[in-house]
């Protein structure tokens, strides 16, 4: 069907929330006059419509208000670019053409809790859960696909999402400054070594670890799970502390990177923005910066020849790391929204569950290696090297066999200057998981 760019005349079926018409909610000359997220809320529906093949994703679907990006700053959201980015938000047959009966994957059905869901879509072990496959007991998820960026500053920014990955750096800080808008559960669906990330210039004369004491340091973000470990590590192992260092953040390759949310880090933590238009890969390679840690490689490793890894042996140290730690680093947990979780405590054990018996799946088709069940040539060698250093479940859900890396993550929050307080473990998650 053809929508006229001026017609008024949208799709009316609306949910039992009764949600305004889509004009009063929208200025479709202007752009959005509320955020997306009211038609999660008010309509409960959100999600692929099949006849469109178009996935709705959380950074198309959700501009955020405070800190947009640069892609949600310039694109005018006009009627048709909203039905057709966001294909079918539930609005009724005809916001596309040909629409099957039925429940459309992304859909709530008419049964259960309707919970919104939003994870990052390319997890072998969540998979099950975001296509169906593994069901929540009572409870009807409404999938929404995401990137980790816009995600985790939607999450933390507002209460987004009824369930959602989080940045578990980030939960503990606001769980420290007495934000209470999630509440925790022991699914930890991101792990990564990150000794592989950390990046030097060979003009700085950095050589070992201990080196980058007194250097200037790049991060997109302090916050960061994947610094907070890394600076981790650097203590632990090499006598390297936070506060010997001067940090700067802001965009890896992209300039002008909006913050997650600001956090006030103390005086002893030399912590500097980095300037308009600059990038940290930029810096590195011109030498402003003598190194940079993260979640990601910049864009000037593997094309500047003067940039390296200062672990270029990282499987090894890591592999090594995990032998005399036991800790293979968490970088994100699930949580939900503590309203939901107070009028339905019965959602952390079915959710929790839920996403056990997916990972499970997902393990058991990547062990399916008579017909490779991932475009990696020598993954069974990689199973049972993997099977060899763990002797087990390396990727163990719940509480008890993750107690000590938690612990250590929360004593590292409170070390680096992050959260306000030390955190107990058990405080972090549902009560209905403690036994996990």
């Amino acid at each position: 069907m053809e929508i006229p760019e001026d017609s008024t005349d949208l799709p009316t079926t609306r949910s039992t929330h009764s949600p305004p018409p889509v004009a009063e909610l929208y200025d479709f000359q202007q752009g959005p006059t509320v955020e997306i997220l009211a038609f999660v809320d008010t309509l409960g529906i959100l999600g692929i419509n099949s006849t469109c093949f178009y996935p709705i994703q959380a950074e198309e679907a959700f501009p955020m208000k405070t800190a947009p990006s640069r892609e949600h700053s310039t694109k005018r959201l006009t009627r048709r670019s909203l039905l057709g980015s966001l294909g079918a938000l539930g609005l009724g047959a005809s916001a596309c053409t040909a629409q099957t009966p039925g429940v459309q994957e992304g859909q709530a059905s008419d049964s259960g809790l309707k919970l919104t869901l939003a994870m990052i879509e390319n997890y072998d072990r969540t998979g099950p859960v975001l296509n169906g496959t593994v069901k929540l007991d009572g409870i009807d998820p409404i999938p929404i696909k995401a990137g980790p960026a816009e995600l985790f500053r939607q999450v933390a920014q507002e209460a987004a999402y009824d369930i959602s990955e989080m940045s578990t750096s980030t939960y503990m800080i606001l769980k420290s400054q007495g934000d209470d808008r999630y509440t925790g559960l022991p699914v930890f669906p991101s792990r990564n070594f990150r000794h592989g990330y950390v990046f030097v210039n060979d003009h700085s004369g950095i050589i070992r670890p201990e080196d980058l004491a007194g250097k200037r340091i790049g991060v997109p973000e302090y916050q960061t799970t994947a610094a907070l470990w890394q600076r981790t590590f650097l203590q632990d192992d090499y006598d390297v502390t936070a506060e010997q260092i001067d940090w700067f953040e802001g965009g890896l390759d992209e300039p002008n990177a909006p913050e997650r949310f600001h956090v006030d880090v103390p005086s002893n933590i030399r912590l500097s923005r980095i300037g308009e238009g600059e990038t940290l890969s930029k810096l590195l390679e011109d030498g402003d910066l003598d190194a940079v840690v993260g979640p990601a490689a910049p864009e000037c490793f593997g094309r500047a020849n003067h940039i390296a890894r200062l672990f270029p042996d990282y499987r090894q140290v890591e592999q090594d790391y995990y032998r005399r730690t036991g800790f293979f680093p968490i970088m994100h947990m699930v949580v939900v929204r503590s309203e939901v979780y107070r009028a339905n405590p019965w959602v952390a054990q079915s959710i929790f569950q839920a996403f056990q018996r997916a990972k499970t799946l997902g393990f058991e088709r990547l062990n399916q290696t008579w017909d490779l069940p991932c475009a990696l040539p020598w993954i069974m060698s990689d199973l049972e090297e993997i099977e060899t250093i763990f002797d087990g479940d390396h990727w163990p859900y719940g509480i008890a066999e993750n107690n000590a890396l938690l612990e250590r993550m929360t004593q590292a929050s409170y070390e680096q200057g992050l959260s306000k307080r030390k955190l107990e473990v058990q405080e972090l998650f549902a009560k209905e998981t403690w036994g996990s």
